[in-house]
């Protein structure tokens, strides 16, 4: 199996363009899945439905979130999709099965005020508050995921037209920034990376102390300190701000199709779980503007 394994990460890899992330997730699942199938002496290209009934069992029984669970059967679904597709095998192991239901948690959401105060909390009087200041500021004005933002060149950057080019995998979007988060940026680059830089071979946009790219612990990190600072009990993670920015977007009169192209969304119905936290303004426009309201 591990050779097909191999030639699937390939795939994933050089054909699909997934990010990083989703291949080592890809990784992990099939290769507890694996271990699971091994354990029990049996092949990869014999596995039957009733198989992977047993191990989602045994998944149950490791106390695994049916989150993880979904996640990890959609893993293998994916990997024996391309074994059919390429001829391998004849027959999906996995086509009748039905992941677990998942209760969707509404997303955590700051409001303005918290938003307003967790900004405020980086004070740009050193090299490390300017650069906290201007990645706080880019993350809620952009929306952007974690893994794009710490992926970012100097060069995605259009300080003149004030946007950024986001690309993830084969997909590219441009964002615009807003001018407290353009301020920001252009303070930290003119005033802090080209010092924590240590060499012009070094391309990323926000780096840590060492003047190496930033990680996404390191940014994790980063916005815990200020959550504390800022005393916001709410659980606060880089992707609340994007939460928050689609949130703040739909209720000050954006449309839902201009934040589905911001965030990134394939899919509109991804975008559509924002509709839940809009407040009760639109009601009073259209008590006042529909003609039998």
């Amino acid at each position: 199996m591990d050779k097909q394994l191999k030639e699937f990460f390939n795939f994933l890899k050089n054909d699909k363009k997934v990010s990083n992330n989703t291949l080592q997730s890809y990784r992990r699942d099939l290769t507890q899945f694996k271990e699971y199938i091994t354990n029990q002496d049996k092949k990869y290209n014999k596995i039957k439905e009733e198989d992977i009934k047993n191990y989602l069992v045994y998944l149950e029984e490791q106390d695994k979130k049916p989150s993880t669970i979904s996640r990890m059967i959609a893993s293998i679904r994916s990997f024996y999709q391309y074994e059919v597709k390429i001829k391998k095998i004849g027959q999906n192991p996995t086509d009748n099965i039905q992941s677990p239901k998942i209760e969707k948690k509404a997303p955590c959401i700051l409001t303005s005020e918290e938003v307003e105060l967790l900004l405020e909390q980086p004070k740009d009087v050193d090299l490390k508050g300017i650069r906290d200041k201007a990645m706080l500021e880019f993350a809620y004005a952009t929306g952007m995921r974690v893994t794009e933002i710490i992926s970012l060149n100097v060069d995605d950057v259009n300080l003149q037209n004030g946007n950024v080019m986001c690309k993830t995998g084969i997909r590219q979007r441009v964002i615009p920034l807003g001018k407290m988060s353009l301020a920001a940026l252009k303070e930290y680059l003119d005033q802090a990376r080209n010092i924590l830089v240590k060499t012009d071979k070094e391309n990323a946009l926000f780096v840590n102390l060492n003047g190496k790219r930033l990680t996404r612990q390191g940014f994790w990190k980063i916005i815990k300190y200020y959550q504390e600072q800022a005393q916001i009990t709410k659980d606060i993670t880089p992707h609340t701000l994007r939460h928050s920015f689609a949130t703040h977007l739909l209720q000050n009169g954006a449309d839902l199709k201009s934040i589905q192209m911001m965030l990134g969304h394939s899919d509109i119905s991804s975008t559509q779980v924002y509709m839940q936290f809009q407040n009760g303004g639109l009601s009073d426009i259209y008590k006042k503007a529909h003609p039998r309201a």
